[in-house]
């Protein structure tokens, strides 16, 4: 073999290199094309359902495993070849996707006995395809929903004292139709023992197995139940029904003068809307800490729950019970009067979350009224509330760029997760900050009529329309800005554009000012605030410090740009001492205090993961409350309180 010269084995290296180097040449790229997403679930049409009456039979009794054993039997169309069935998705009231199609577990069908074939649709998975044989007269799905046995998992709707069925959890409903047109005659098995309330009609019980009667879609998932081991029923007059169920019986015990106060609140709903919308209504309520908190309207009930003792620690609880007068208003605004995008005609197409601010705005404005007027909860804890919103936003940069309107998406964007910095990104204002729009509303129509008119008026008009109709009537922008029109003359386009569409207003603090008060800044929290920060078991700094800390001296939020914010003091963060002192409640306030009449700075240890430093805040104005203050004399009412005094005598 010859060997190669030095000079061809450097051409041969120098190759070699070249290989290994240089670009090589631009090879081709591969582009799929993409497939076409095929509608596999059609619309829904405004048809009945042609195989007939759907009956659903539910095993409510395997408290211990928190499971709900479902038999679903469908009749179909003479001739069908395939069926459609679909858990429910878009809920009412949830302003989100909330179907928990999760937690459905061991899914089959048959017919005539024998297991069918089927499929989930692969966009739309909440959708199950399923070959029906020829001959078959209906289709009979099995399946168990599992209820979450820790709040990790999801919302506890099962424990060994109570239940939650929501039917819409646990029922499958053919596509193509509108809910209403579609028909259902339900029965459960309860626990021994156990008693029941919902609004379903036509009750009929033979041992621990209740009936109802025949009921549309629709309807039946707007009636969910509350039943339990330990139960009272008080009626409230006007076919209206308190239903109570609680982890201990004696937690049911409520004294004459409280319960009084929920036959008020049907009275002065009556006074307010001069109408109702529902032949009878159920209030179900949980006074329990062991199933999941919920506050859900419905047209002739609501599912409500409370803390345990909100009812024998009545006026230590004072701040906690809001929910019954906000989900009440619901049968008014929200149920029957809806705004068009948020109107479905089944369980599948998105709903679009317009006018959120009137649904929910307005009916949190009601909420906090009627609680007043009726005396569920004290005049001062209701101002305390007002006071804690308005504060908020006194320093909610998220403000600057997101309007209230925009927060109505809120709900779909974030699914109401946690967020690292809520006072930037905002959360679902449209509650709270339409309820100060509307208060300034209200103050504008008594200013502009010498109080002859208030809000009141718009809500006989608006929503006390067609007594005894429990359907739905739509309505749009122009439609609220219209009826505000026929109470007192106003531009209310323009006033509802500018703070509810557009970013940037002031803070809303011109209802309260109308309203003969103001916003003050104390040391202490206002009895609303009070209350609610010892059920957090939390010291909230949030108009101070800018954080809000747990017991153990973590911080859970943070607001933007605040002296936190800008020492980087993020959520997770453990405060472990406070000048030089190990952390507690006491001597972080102190040490706020002292630095009011010291140019030193607060000086913090901190721990985040491994790293511990210390922190030095420049802070010297002590600590900082909101609350309301009245102006004036106090010889003449002014706008707020005749707003929140009680209207139901006069009504008589």
């Amino acid at each position: 073999m010859t060997k190669p010269t030095n000079s061809r084995a450097r051409i041969a290296l120098g190759l070699s290199a070249a290989l290994l180097f240089s670009t090589p040449a631009l090879a081709e790229r591969s582009t799929p094309a993409a497939i076409p997403v095929v509608q596999g679930v059609p619309d829904a049409k405004d048809t009945p359902y042609p195989g007939g009456a759907i009956t659903l039979d539910i095993d409510a009794t395997d408290i211990a495993r928190g499971l709900f054993r479902v038999v679903q039997t469908v009749p179909v169309a003479a001739g069908a070849k395939s069926l459609i069935l679909q858990l429910p998705q878009w809920i009412p009231g949830g302003h989100n996707p909330r179907g928990s199609i999760d937690q459905l577990v061991d899914v089959k069908f048959y017919a005539d006995g024998k297991p069918l074939h089927w499929w989930r649709d692969p966009v739309e998975v909440f959708a199950f395809h399923i070959d029906v044989p020829a001959g078959a007269k209906a289709v009979v799905a099995k399946f168990v929903h599992t209820s979450p046995l820790q709040s990790s998992e999801g919302r506890i709707t099962m424990t060994p004292e109570m239940l939650n069925l929501q039917w819409n959890q646990m029922s499958l409903y053919p596509a193509g139709y509108y809910t209403r047109q579609i028909k259902y005659k339900p029965t459960v098995t309860f626990p021994e023992g156990w008693q029941v309330a919902t609004a379903l009609d036509g009750k009929q019980v033979s041992g621990n197995k209740v009936t109802w009667d025949v009921i549309d879609y629709e309807a039946l998932v707007d009636s969910p139940i509350f039943a339990g081991a330990h139960f009272k029923r008080f009626d409230l007059g006007r076919g209206v029904a308190m239903n109570v169920v609680a982890d201990k019986p004696e937690l049911l015990d409520i004294r004459s003068e409280n319960l009084s106060t929920y036959k008020a609140l049907v009275e002065e709903a009556w006074a307010t809307f001069g109408a109702q919308h529902f032949d009878h209504y159920d209030f179900l309520l949980a006074l329990t800490e062991r199933m999941g908190g919920i506050g859900l309207e419905h047209h002739r009930s609501s599912e409500n729950a409370m803390m345990p003792k909100a009812w024998t620690d009545w006026k230590e609880m004072d701040w906690a019970r809001n929910v019954i007068s906000h989900e009440f208003t619901h049968s008014w605004d929200g149920k029957f009067r809806r705004p068009d995008k948020l109107w479905t005609p089944d369980y599948r197409q998105p709903m679009q979350g317009n006018l959120l601010w009137v649904y929910e705005g307005q009916t949190q404005f009601w909420g906090y009224v009627l609680a007043a007027r009726s005396g569920i909860q004290s005049k001062e804890a209701i101002l305390g509330a007002i006071a804690a919103n308005a504060a908020m936003f006194t320093q909610w940069p998220g403000r600057e760029w997101r309007s209230v309107e925009d927060t109505g998406f809120d709900p779909v964007i974030s699914g109401r997760r946690a967020k690292p910095y809520a006072s930037i990104n905002r959360n679902e204002d449209y509650y709270t900050e339409g309820a100060l729009m509307w208060l300034e509303a209200d103050q504008i129509i008594r200013e502009g009529t010498k109080g002859k008119k208030g809000l009141d008026d718009f809500a006989r008009a608006f929503f006390g329309i067609r007594n005894g109709d429990w359907g739905e009537v739509t309505y749009n922008f122009k439609d609220v800005a219209a009826a505000l029109n026929g109470i007192y003359a106003y531009d209310w386009e323009a006033f509802l554009d500018k703070h509810m569409n557009q970013p940037g207003q002031p803070a809303p603090l011109a209802g309260i000012e109308k309203g003969g008060y103001k916003l003050v800044w104390r040391d202490t929290p206002n009895p609303y605030d009070k209350g609610r920060f010892a059920a957090a078991k939390v010291l909230s700094l949030a108009h101070s410090l800018g954080i809000v800390v747990n017991r153990e001296g973590v911080i859970t939020s943070t607001l933007w740009n605040s002296p936190a914010f800008e020492a980087s003091l993020v959520t997770g963060t453990k405060i472990v001492a406070v000048n030089g002192a190990t952390y507690n409640e006491d001597v972080m306030k102190t040490a706020i205090i002292s630095a009011r009449s010291s140019d030193k700075p607060i000086t913090l240890v901190t721990q985040r993961g491994e790293k511990v430093q210390t922190v030095s805040l420049n802070y010297h104005d002590g600590l900082r409350y909101p609350s309301l203050e009245r102006v004036g004399d106090g010889k003449e009412p002014n706008g707020l309180d005749l707003l929140l005094a009680p209207k139901r005598t006069a009504s008589k």
